[in-house]
């Protein structure tokens, strides 16, 4: 299993989490069964570039993505692609991750929305 996480910058386990999505300048793709960690820039069009960043995440070969928050689009994009989110990761990448083992991140759904992305 593949698990992505928006973060602040390169320094993978313990990188922090950034707390909005689409503004995150890379992403931490964690392969939980080799331990291999890798790390993906944010090139998407919320970042000054182009594509959907879901899209980035989902080339990277991420299965599940855990957010501080993200908007109802972002949900939904990645639930298109088949892939789970849960919210309310905070702290370091490899915090986020044992939140995540722990059951204490929540499923991702309009409810748990950033509020500024809710209409």
């Amino acid at each position: 299993m593949k698990i992505g996480i928006p973060t602040m910058g390169d320094g993978g386990l313990e990188e922090t989490v950034s707390e909005h999505f689409g503004r995150a300048p890379t992403f931490t793709v964690v392969d939980m069964e080799n331990n291999e960690v890798k790390i993906v820039q944010n090139t998407g069009e919320h970042f000054g570039g182009v594509g959907n960043t879901p899209e980035l995440v989902a080339g990277a070969g991420a299965e599940i993505m855990l957010c501080s928050g993200l908007g109802p689009r972002a949900i939904s994009a990645f639930e298109q692609l088949g892939i789970e989110v849960y919210a309310g990761a905070s702290g370091t990448v490899s915090e986020a991750i044992s939140a995540f083992q722990a059951g204490r991140l929540n499923e991702a759904s309009n409810a748990f929305a950033c509020k500024m992305h809710r209409r």
